[in-house]
């Protein structure tokens, strides 16, 4: 039954009801219901999201009954029609409709007796029972998004091992934290005072003294409010990555910067938490990230006062001065030793002097001095009192100037490559910087740097946050980048820039062509040296090397638009889009598909414009963002019409297609899905006709046209076996597994999902392999099976729960179902 079958009035749905017999036919009604309310209403068609909003169903729940992939329960089917104005008599009619398709399917796949489900209505047995399948462009898509899987983020980094002093400040955090387990109220604390004396490390020696007190976890994020390029954090990031922390499903974060705060304190509520918030610029970065459950605490880190988060929100300053003469000795007593402190008193106190008590300061003397422990400290104490006298003459009342002068004497000490090495790793995007890298920016190879890093470590000029990962404490960078300023030309700084820009471009792309077997095998343009280029022998190294860059990604992504590189801009974004959504990433790959489209659209190259505005238009789609989605992917048929690109115009139609199938348009979906087909067919491009042979069975299977689908889906599979791509043939495989499922051929369908699954096992797809094994679950258990629906949705459970994905939810209530009681989570590692 097509959508067309009843024209909307009163009588033809009535009468087109009574002769439902099938679930599609079922979904079609449901959907001329919608057009039908959209039309008396003239306004546009509920969109799956504005349903969920106004059931509080989730989104995979909304579409499988609008696209017949599973029966709504009768509450929820009799509230549908409800919300679409169906009236009394059609209510009736589409009720009776319903319940005759409920019939018939337990009648058809009765329960096996003594198993678990027996006895149970085949439509309720199992939530989300019918097999989800995958979407048309291989895009996994989440479990039940009305809930977040329980999970305890753990996520301080480590402390410091030579901590000392602050007494009384550490006796004031302990009253605060007992004050957070007895309030009604969030406790917040602010820890201010000058760059470089000790804020950082107090929170995070204190916090995890405490962590234990919090066993909901705990959250940290910089929020580099004064780094010194001036790109402070916004909120809005930050609250993205707690919300990832917290394991909320991409589908469930709004696009509204306050619908996500709002959703933020949601997820913490009735949690005992404690979140670091380091390093703010001022309150309203800070106001968006606190909770408002009772019994979190936040410590706020911050060089300026917060005065009117102390006087609106309540927070408990503690504010840090440099250490006493006293505190300053005990500073290097830890690190020097208590006798070589003691044999020259006189050298102690000029170096104390010459920190002024700040507790950076004494730290990069103690690491200069611990290298040469038969150097006297009378020495150290001359050369520190030299350099603090030629800088006198830069004071003019400048705190910074005594921390300046500490800096220069250890900067002076520097071998020349590791001196140059200093002043260059300012010109890094940040937050940190790998070996690798690090040699891209000096020009020299790994195993250099490596030893040039290790020398700026031992001279505590930069620190190893994680391993072989390296960063400044920002004080050092903007001494660094004012070194770089004075010293290297501008022509060397721009080539070193280059250098680590290319680094990150020719690493992503050669990682991107382990991820996905269709990517461009040609080197980024223009050709050059491979040079610190990591290589990759697997998908894994490829995946955890894009996991742990993705921050210094989006950062060398907005680097290198405000550098005005066009076009190596739009080829870095296209290397990374894939990892950013196979990893659900999708409201960074909708900011990094932003800044492609400002750069190309500041070319005149109009191929590259169509390229960005189509991908920015499929990351929207992800989101759910339909109206954003349209615009740019019109955006994007326009530009390809201009310049005649065919191949680019069947890429947005394909895109279109996927667009429509979310918005639950299905017909539109398959229009589009011919149109790509055809522009492919014209200009020969064969992994696109097989992908647009799989998106039209894939359309047709959820139009109940399933007999027809298989016909598209296996030319689509015959296409990508000869091409040997070996990624779509196993979406392609989903495809067919859900149309031999819905036709009641029952071994085909499992044939074809264990081979999606061996295919998925053999690239590394960890979630794939996780989804294939619980659509393995559902046929089972539709068909009987309970002893192996509950072994395939076990092992799935087993990967998804290792992953930490959210979607675990959904297969955990399925096993739940099936066995008459919950299933506990795994605990966490």
């Amino acid at each position: 039954m097509s959508d067309g079958a009843a024209d909307g009035s009163t009588g033809s749905l009535t009468r087109v009801a009574a002769g439902v017999q099938t679930l599609e036919q079922l979904a079609a009604l449901l959907r001329t219901l919608r057009r039908r309310h959209a039309r008396h209403r003239r306004d546009r068609e509920l969109t799956y999201r504005d349903l969920a909003e106004r059931t509080g169903w989730s989104l995979t729940s909304i579409a499988e009954y609008f696209t017949a992939r599973r029966l709504p329960p009768t509450d929820r089917f009799d509230a549908l029609l409800v919300l679409l104005g169906a009236d009394p008599a059609e209510q009736g009619a589409l009720a009776s409709a319903r319940d005759r398709i409920d019939e018939r399917r337990r009648a058809s796949h009765p329960p096996q007796s003594g198993s678990a489900a027996a006895g149970a209505p085949a439509a309720t047995a199992a939530p989300d029972s019918r097999p989800p399948g995958r979407r048309v462009d291989g895009s996994v898509r989440h479990g039940a998004t009305g809930g977040t899987r329980s999970v305890v983020p753990r996520q301080l980094p480590p402390a410091t091992r030579h901590f000392n002093g602050r007494r009384r400040e550490l006796a004031q955090l302990a009253e605060l934290a007992g004050s957070a387990r007895m309030a009604g109220t969030v406790v917040i604390t602010a820890i201010g005072g000058t760059a470089g004396v000790g804020k950082t490390t107090l929170a995070l020696y204190w916090a995890h003294r405490v962590a234990g007190q919090f066993p909901d976890g705990h959250l940290y994020v910089n929020l580099r409010g004064f780094d010194p390029h001036g790109w402070a954090m916004d909120p809005v990031a930050a609250t993205r990555g707690f919300l990832d922390a917290l394991a909320v499903p991409p589908f469930r974060i709004p696009a509204d910067p306050d619908a996500q705060t709002a959703l933020y304190r949601s997820v913490l509520a009735d949690k005992r938490m404690l979140i670091v918030l380091d390093n703010a610029r001022d309150a309203a970065q800070v106001r968006p990230l606190l909770p408002a459950a009772p019994g979190c605490l936040v410590v706020v880190t911050s060089r300026n006062l917060l005065s009117s988060l102390i006087a609106a929100e309540g927070a408990h300053p503690i504010t840090l001065d440099v250490f006493t003469p006293a505190e300053a000795r005990e500073a290097l007593a830890t690190r020097l030793g208590t006798p070589r402190m003691a044999a020259e008193p006189a050298a102690v106190d000029t170096i104390t002097e010459c920190c002024a008590g700040l507790p950076l300061a004494l730290a990069v003397v103690a690491a200069r001095a611990r290298t040469s422990v038969e150097r006297p400290l009378a020495s150290v104490a001359r050369e520190l009192a030299d350099a603090r006298d030629r800088l006198d003459v830069l004071a003019d009342h400048d705190p910074y100037t005594d921390v300046r002068a500490v800096f220069s004497w250890s900067y002076r000490a520097l071998s020349t490559p590791a001196a140059g090495l200093f002043r260059l790793l300012s010109l890094h995007p940040g937050p940190d910087v790998t070996v690798p890298a690090a040699a891209a920016l000096a020009a020299v190879t790994p195993p250099e740097a490596e030893a040039l890093l290790t020398e700026l470590t031992s001279a505590s000029l930069i620190a190893e946050r994680r391993p072989g990962r390296y960063a400044y404490h920002d004080l050092l960078r903007a001494y660094a980048a004012h070194l770089a300023r004075i010293t290297d030309s501008e022509p060397d700084r721009h080539a070193a820039t280059g250098r680590v820009f290319d680094h990150y471009l020719r690493t992503a792309h050669a990682a991107n062509r382990l991820l996905d077997a269709a990517a461009d095998a040609a080197p980024p343009d223009p050709p050059g040296d491979e040079g610190t280029a990591v290589r990759f022998t697997d998908y894994r190294q490829a995946l955890d090397w894009f996991t742990a860059e993705h921050a210094v990604l989006l950062n060398t992504v907005e680097h290198a638009s405000a550098a005005g590189w066009q076009a190596p801009v739009g080829q870095l974004v296209e290397a990374v889009a894939v990892y950013l959504d196979r990893q659900a990433h999708w409201h960074d790959g909708v900011t990094v598909w932003r800044t492609a489209v400002r750069s190309a659209d500041r070319t005149s190259d109009r191929a590259a414009q169509a390229r960005a505005h189509r991908q920015l238009g499929r990351a929207y789609t992800r989101l759910y963002q339909f109206d954003d989605a349209g615009l740019h992917l019109h955006r994007a048929l326009e530009l390809a019409s201009r310049t005649g690109d065919r191949a680019e115009q069947a890429d947005v139609n394909h895109t279109l297609a996927i667009m429509c199938e979310r918005r639950g348009d299905l017909d539109r979906a398959l229009f589009h899905s011919h149109r790509a087909l055809d522009l492919y067919l014209a200009v020969g491009h064969r992994l696109g006709q097989a992908k647009a042979y799989n998106a039209i069975g894939w359309h047709l299977t959820l139009l109940g046209d399933h007999e027809q689908a298989l016909v598209y889906c296996d030319r689509a599979l015959t296409l990508l076996r000869q091409l040997g791509d070996r990624t779509n043939q196993a979406h392609t495989l989903d495809s067919l597994g859900h149309a031999h499922h819905q036709l009641g051929q029952h071994s085909r369908a499992t044939a074809c999902y264990e081979q999606a699954l061996d295919l998925h096992r053999e690239f590394g797809d960890r979630f794939s392999e996780a989804e294939a094994l619980e659509h393995l679950g559902d046929i089972h258990h539709d068909y009987g099976d309970a002893i192996a629906a509950r072994r395939s949705w076990q092992q799935a459970l087993d990967i998804l729960d290792e992953l930490a994905h959210p979607s675990s939810d959904q297969v955990r209530g399925k096993l739940a179902a099936s066995a008459g009681h919950p299933l506990r989570a795994t605990a966490p590692s």
